[in-house]
């Protein structure tokens, strides 16, 4: 018997998923802007930042493409990105499964794909799958509230390819 590994890798379009508040609910919050001075409520970000030291950050990521093979979550955290500037950007997202399971994984089939417009943020909850940002620009910076070691004792990744034999471009 073959596994993925040994056999080609599957390059499958993933097509976008109408971004809204009840799309994006099994994998976190879309937070739009509101008004100075409103009091904090259900549509401000859920955050989940006790497990260690906040770390709010400008990420600058260069272009990769759109296509991934690899998907990873925070166990311990939820994780907000913005881009800087207005620019749209991509994610793929997965339902975060058992938290408590080291040995979880997403079904590729379970994987939604987001385009997000510049003037919006998305929280993404703690144990959510996710690949990105993507983006069609050189290099964008993105705000990013997540963990001071999250990259480093928090973060569990799955190879599609290898586990799945596929890997996903955004349909864009």
């Amino acid at each position: 018997m073959t596994t993925p590994s040994e056999t080609a890798v599957a390059e499958r379009d993933i097509a976008l998923t109408p971004l809204t508040q009840e799309n994006f609910a099994p994998f976190g919050q879309v937070l739009g802007p509101i008004e100075d001075g409103v009091p904090y409520g259900p549509e401000d970000a859920q955050l989940v930042l006790d497990n260690g030291t906040p770390r709010f950050y400008l990420m600058r990521l260069p272009k990769k493409g759109l296509v991934f093979h690899q998907i990873t979550r925070h166990r311990q955290v939820t994780q907000c990105l913005a881009s800087v500037g207005g620019k749209p950007w991509y994610v793929a997202a997965a339902p975060p499964g058992d938290v408590d399971d080291p040995d979880a994984e997403p079904a590729p089939e379970d994987i939604r794909a987001f385009r997000i417009p510049g003037d919006v943020a998305i929280m993404l909850n703690v144990g959510t799958w996710h690949a990105g940002p993507f983006f069609e620009d050189e290099e964008i910076s993105f705000f990013n509230l997540e963990l001071a070691d999250t990259n480093v004792t928090d973060h569990q990744s799955c190879y599609l390819d290898r586990r799945y034999g596929v890997r996903f471009r955004f349909a864009v």
